[in-house]
């Protein structure tokens, strides 16, 4: 099965209704395959063949999943780009997939064979003719690369299958949204070029609209929410954050169901907030572009107090294991790295094959990179990124775990803690915060003293008004790092 089969039978099945809204347009699930089969086409006449790598700069709207998808039925390797990322940025990716076309706003960051603008696109579409365009690739073909975050040094493009996007539908369809059906509604907040854009197929496939927003605010959140009694959303931890901080929130009329998060940790405060605020409708996904938001899931009714620290249970049809440094798999309560297969992880990594062979083991098992240990229940709880981990005096502590202590406090609403070097105990916890309200450092250490061993507690904190992130709200903990390091503010406490 191909993508564009899922689309043509979604066009046949659901017809008129309302597949694609945004702001007052209105594509039908008819229309919507219809546009895809024409744009596919009219690339294809360009020039671009199977195979060929296709940049995509477009803002959040109906244009960016219409490309999306007609590149899928031209058999053409899409290579989203996130607006919110530099030229530069941009310039990179656009280099290292060997895109031979860039299709953007009106900007270009940089030059490629084919140049396609969206004020083109209506013509393009106009001048194609009808009727299915069905390129047939191989399903273990590259379908997309998504760039990792960067964090650790510069972006890999991880290379995703039809297979891997097919089963990473399934894996939603089965654990996350079973109940999906044409009343459904998806609301699209975040940027469709990551996690958000996730949800689109299982929508689709079941009848259900999906309602986008040009860019998240918790007024224009939840606007729309109301307006289309959005059912289903997505969110990374920041996003909810500031949604809770909006007194309007508590006094919404809001349909929602499923309102998933993931992407980066969330303090255990904010969860239990949105909790009281919203309702059991918060479900975490954890996963990474290596393995799309499928490794475990926190299902709504799992959120208890005990548990809100946890990130879940594998999907039905994803494997996890933890393993020691000898590799030996562990068992409850040991800490070790994640390891996941499936048929949704990536294939390879871009134009890397020595990484590739780093990450993927012969027999299919992918290393995270991230720390964890399961609990006696079959509950997985995420410490900190390998290459995150801090060695102070001889013993690891986990910056997930400082950050959660010091968003506890009452006025911290983010942090980043990393370690810095110190002649005596090989690396010192420091901490980045930023406060809703005016805060003395010497009394935030106060604060986690007794919340924290010794060796854990912070040796600094510096109030910064905000902290760097990745496009998609991951804390940039190694920029955090660089910059303490080049000039420690003057009103750090230590």
């Amino acid at each position: 099965m191909q993508i564009g089969d899922l689309i043509r039978r979604a066009g046949r099945q659901f017809g008129a209704a309302p597949a694609l809204v945004y702001g007052d347009r209105m594509v039908t699930f008819a229309g919507f395959d219809d546009l895809t089969d024409r744009l596919a086409h009219a690339l294809l006449a360009r020039g671009l063949e199977p195979g060929d790598r296709v940049a995509v700069v477009l803002p959040n709207g109906i244009d960016g999943v219409v490309v999306y998808y007609a590149l899928a039925k031209a058999g053409l390797v899409r290579v989203p780009l996130n607006t919110r990322e530099t030229a530069h940025e941009h310039a990179y990716k656009i280099d290292d997939s060997q895109a031979r076309a860039l299709v953007h706003a009106g900007d270009p960051p940089a030059e490629t064979e084919f140049m396609i603008t969206a004020a083109e696109l209506p013509g393009l579409i106009a001048g194609a003719p009808p009727g299915p365009c069905d390129e047939r690739r191989d399903p273990d073909a590259p379908l997309r690369l998504a760039y990792t975050g960067g964090t650790t040094g510069k972006p890999k493009a991880v290379v995703l299958t039809t297979r891997s996007e097919l089963a990473e539908v399934a894996n939603f369809l089965v654990d996350l949204l079973p109940n999906l059906h044409p009343g459904s509604v998806m609301l699209h907040a975040a940027p469709i070029t990551h996690g958000s854009g996730a949800f689109f197929l299982p929508h689709l496939v079941k009848g259900a609209p999906n309602v986008i927003v040009p860019k998240f605010s918790p007024s224009a959140f939840l606007e729309a929410a109301q307006k289309h009694r959005a059912t289903s959303t997505f969110m990374v931890p920041t996003m909810i954050a500031m949604l809770l901080e909006d007194p309007a929130t508590a006094r919404a009329d809001l349909a929602l169901e499923r309102l998933c998060y993931g992407g980066a940790p969330i303090a255990t405060s904010v969860l239990q907030r949105g909790i009281d605020v919203l309702g059991p409708v918060f479900a975490q996904l954890y996963g990474q572009a290596e393995a799309p938001l499928a490794i475990t899931c926190l299902q709504p009714w799992e959120h208890t107090p005990e548990r809100l620290t946890s990130a879940g249970k594998p999907y039905t049809f994803v494997e996890v294991q933890v393993r020691g440094t000898d590799g030996q798999v562990l068992g409850a309560g040991a800490v070790g790295e994640v390891l996941t297969r499936g048929p949704h992880t990536m294939h390879h990594y871009w134009r890397r094959p020595e990484a590739t062979a780093e990450t993927i083991e012969p027999d299919g098992w992918l290393h995270t990179g991230d720390i964890g240990r399961w609990d006696d229940e079959g509950y997985l709880h995420l410490l900190d990124r390998r290459h995150d981990v801090i060695i102070s005096g001889g013993f690891n502590v986990y910056p997930r775990e400082v950050e959660d202590a010091l968003l506890s406090h009452p006025a911290v609403v983010e942090a980043a803690v990393v370690g810095l070097p110190d002649d005596t105990w090989g690396e010192r916890v420091a901490a980045a915060v930023v406060t809703r309200s005016p805060a003395d450092p010497a009394e935030i250490l106060d604060f986690c003293a007794g919340r924290l061993a010794g060796f854990k507690r912070p040796r600094t904190v510096e109030i910064w008004p905000d902290l760097p992130t990745s496009p998609v709200g991951k804390s940039l903990r190694r920029e955090v790092r660089d910059r303490m390091v080049a000039a420690p503010v003057a009103h750090a406490a230590s």
